[in-house]
């Protein structure tokens, strides 16, 4: 179920892979992406799955690749619209979804928080957003665990896109394996990380080299996988 999951300082954070799961076909494996076109019995049964190995109900988003925050404290009726989670709540666990954007799992002084950084959620800014309402929270001191993405040398764009997203993150443009434009959206975060005062361990990975991960460059018609993040069981 989890290709890295650690207990560290109060915290848990895991990236899920595509063991365990019961999805077939395309989704082949724990597919927790419900508008993917996966059979829903088949997700819902997955997400049950991975609430009984946590031990808590888990919170998911309704991704738009934006900058928006949702402060929760339980499981929303709906899934908020947004592209992170933050929460204080020590019984809550917090997912982003993810087949080649950047899973970031952030945790600090009781607060934590689970964000989606695509490229532009990148530009957009959602990561220093979540940072800004773990602070606002009393999420003083925050460190950020950076789960498997796609890499830069297998990310190619056009040029223009690789130059917008230059343009707020320098270090996030590069080239492919074959020259072109390409652009490393985890390095972006990363860099974005630091600037805010915010300790990073990044978990190696590309996304679209792994076959134990969902990645969309690689498959297009695929499922996602998470990362996880809660406040430990005392």
């Amino acid at each position: 179920m989890f290709a890295w999951h650690e207990d560290r300082s109060g915290v848990f954070r895991a990236v899920t892979d595509r063991s365990s799961g019961v999805s077939t076909g395309a989704y082949a494996g724990l597919n927790l992406g419900g508008h993917v076109g996966d059979d829903p019995e088949a997700v819902s049964r997955n997400r049950a799955a991975l609430t009984e190995a946590l031990g808590r109900p888990v919170a998911y988003m309704d991704q738009c690749h934006g900058a928006g925050v949702a402060v929760i404290d339980g499981v929303p009726q709906v899934a908020p619209t947004c592209d992170a989670l933050v929460t204080d709540s020590p019984d809550l666990a917090l997912a982003v979804l993810v087949a080649d954007c950047v899973p970031v799992l952030l945790a600090g002084d009781g607060v934590v928080a689970a964000v989606h950084a695509g490229r532009p959620g990148l530009v957009a800014g959602v990561v220093p957003a979540a940072i800004a309402a773990m602070r606002g929270l009393g999420g003083d001191t925050i460190d950020a665990v950076v789960g498997p993405s796609v890499c830069g040398r297998c990310y190619e764009v056009p040029e223009a896109m690789r130059s917008d997203v230059a343009d707020v993150v320098p270090v996030a443009a590069t080239v492919s394996w074959s020259g072109t434009p390409a652009v490393d959206v985890a390095a972006g975060v990363v860099t974005q990380l630091r600037e805010a005062g915010v300790t990073v361990r990044w978990v190696p990975g590309c996304t679209r080299e792994r076959p134990d991960l969902y990645s969309y460059r690689r498959d297009a018609n695929t499922g996602r996988f998470a990362g996880v993040v809660a406040r430990s069981r005392l």
